[in-house]
């Protein structure tokens, strides 16, 4: 089950990347597969027919009650805030969704028990229709609460109206230190290569330490774990060896199984390294998906009847 749903989040995030790289491959490109994925569940709980079967078709599920079970084992395993743990020392996590529907439209029973109950999520009413700005301070305030205010602004401008009866949202907030620390004394500027070939000066993290590196046929893979106890965690980072090979290996990644390109090139054993280097980086990004889902076959004349009382 864990597997298919590995699966099914991977096939999902390597399906959204392939829509959104081209027409982004001037800029950053940064979302979460997870929050799009979560999301999607909701919708699942309040779709019926021909749209249900898409989603689930979509995230790789037979039923609901297997997504919600999946969701599950998400918020108690590796979306669980560590940082309380004892030690102390395990990644700060706060994962959450939210709906908020119209004060003239209450949720249905069945729809506010699966996301309350089921997904955890927070469930409440607000006033579109008299009082647009504060139903959006309302919802602001709510996903900045959720990401220790990283997330000041969850509503993009325009994306509600005084018509809007239904938003669904969801905000994640992680926070970790590195298992093999690296030492601001270290952090020195080096060029940094972009897709088009020009260079910038940016800092380096560095350290002297072994690492968790695997070497493929036109890339790299390096694994950075993070503190968190029992159960390591992560960031992963995929190198071309050409400085333009971006392109070449995102279609490597999502041209077959990219649950199963994962597994077998991540990198399980450490290695002595030289000159070596990680960007520091801040990403930011914001995009519509609507035409995306439509692409992949989402959302289109959706049928959402179980969501909201007539």
């Amino acid at each position: 089950m864990e597997a298919q749903q590995s699966a099914g989040m991977s096939d999902l995030a390597a399906r959204l990347t392939k829509r959104l790289a081209d027409p982004y491959s001037d800029r950053n490109l940064v979302f979460s597969p997870l929050s799009i994925y979560v999301v999607l569940a909701l919708l699942a709980a309040g779709a019926r027919g021909k749209t249900l079967e898409e989603i689930l078709r979509a995230l790789g599920a037979l039923s609901r009650r297997e997504l919600e079970d999946s969701v599950a084992r998400l918020l108690d395993g590796p979306l669980r805030d560590r940082s309380s743990e004892p030690g102390g020392s395990g990644p700060s996590v706060a994962f959450a969704c939210g709906v908020w529907s119209d004060l003239t439209q209450l949720l249905k029973p069945a729809f506010r028990d699966a996301v309350v109950g089921r997904y955890r999520a927070e469930a409440s009413s607000v006033d579109f229709r008299n009082d647009l700005k504060q139903a959006v301070r309302q919802i602001d305030a709510w996903a900045a609460a959720a990401t220790g205010n990283l997330i000041q602004s969850a509503v993009p401008p325009g994306a509600v109206h005084r018509k809007t009866r239904l938003v669904l949202a969801n905000a994640i907030y992680f926070r970790g230190k590195w298992d093999v620390p690296f030492y601001e004394s270290s952090t020195k500027n080096r060029p940094f290569y972009r897709q088009d070939g020009t260079a910038v000066d940016v800092p380096f993290m560095s350290n002297y330490d072994r690492h968790l590196i695997a070497e493929h046929d036109g890339f790299k893979v390096l694994k950075l774990r993070y503190k968190s106890g029992a159960r390591y965690m992560s960031m992963c980072i995929f190198l071309p060896d050409a400085r333009d090979g971006l392109a070449s290996l995102l279609d490597k990644i999502t041209s077959s199984s990219p649950a199963g390109f994962l597994r077998e090139h991540l990198p399980n054993s450490k290695v002595s390294t030289g000159k070596f280097g990680v960007p520091k980086f801040e990403l930011s990004f914001d995009s519509s998906l609507d035409g995306v889902l439509n692409d992949l076959g989402l959302l289109i004349d959706a049928d959402l009847s179980e969501m909201l009382e007539d």
